[in-house]
């Protein structure tokens, strides 16, 4: 019987992630130590909308959903396959259980899926299916991430990207990828390396109201939802394995690993 496929989290960084000679080498690391999957299904901060909606079946243009940058970070490509074959698995799970689904044949994927990607499997051998997020709301993502599980059985890495702290104006005023992270996001990290260690489902699916600092941690919440995908689709009650800790511009940049 194949191996069950892990659920992943992690925080996708910037278009500069590329030139973090630490972060690039671990998730290189990472990836090398999974069985290399038959599909990716990524659900990223970066896409939401209502409906689900599924994104292109086929290599298309990526998408450069970022302002200000120098010019080579819009020259990255990541040609990956398309995944119809999951797209037609994913449509059938969710539809059996009345969840509305579209189509966005043109949407390429955007930089929180292809940026951890390119470092992942620079070989961009591995057909890669984006969907979007329908929802902020905690527990519907946990629901999503419960009616896509089966796919694991099927060889399909299943990856939540977004960030663990995510506050743009306060990240501008830490000094450094290196420097000492603000109060605020140390004590949301310490707190959610905690929870998920012990695995208290309850405490982060209401994390708003629970965590410290979770107002500034994460002043709009997409990229803390996709977690809620990634721990529906698991089978560990909330359980998490640290695989990245540390922070980047005072942002926490943990990333788990779920069984």
């Amino acid at each position: 019987m194949a191996t069950r496929t892990p659920v992943l989290y992690l925080s996708h960084g910037a278009p500069p992630l590329a030139d973090d000679v630490t972060w690039t080498r671990q998730l290189a690391e990472w990836s090398a130590g999974l069985a290399e999957p038959k599909a990716i299904l990524v659900v990223s901060a970066h896409w939401e909308e209502a409906p689900l909606t599924l994104g292109a079946t086929t290599t298309v243009p990526l998408v450069y959903d970022f302002w200000g940058f120098p010019e080579r970070y819009y020259q990255v490509r990541y040609a990956a396959p398309g995944a119809p074959e999951l797209a037609t698995r994913v449509r059938k799970l969710l539809q059996s259980t009345a969840t509305p689904v579209r189509d966005a044949p043109e949407r390429g994927l955007d930089h929180g899926a292809y940026v951890p990607l390119v470092e992942m499997y620079p070989a961009a051998n591995v057909p890669v299916l984006q969907i979007s997020l329908p929802s902020l709301d905690p527990r519907v993502l946990y629901d999503l991430g419960r009616k896509l599980a089966p796919l694991r059985d099927e060889g399909v890495l299943i990856i939540g990207s977004g960030f663990f702290t995510h506050n743009l104006h306060a990240m501008r005023q830490v000094d450094g990828s290196d420097g000492v992270p603000p109060q605020w996001s140390a004590e949301f990290d310490h707190w959610g390396e905690e929870v998920l260690r012990t695995g208290d489902l309850d405490a982060l699916l209401d994390f708003q109201h629970k965590a410290p600092a979770a107002g500034i941690a994460h002043p709009k919440i997409e990229h803390f939802a996709p977690l809620f995908v990634s721990l529906g689709a698991s089978s560990a009650e909330g359980q998490g394995r640290t695989v990245i800790d540390g922070f980047w511009y005072g942002l926490a940049k943990r990333s788990l690993e779920f069984s």
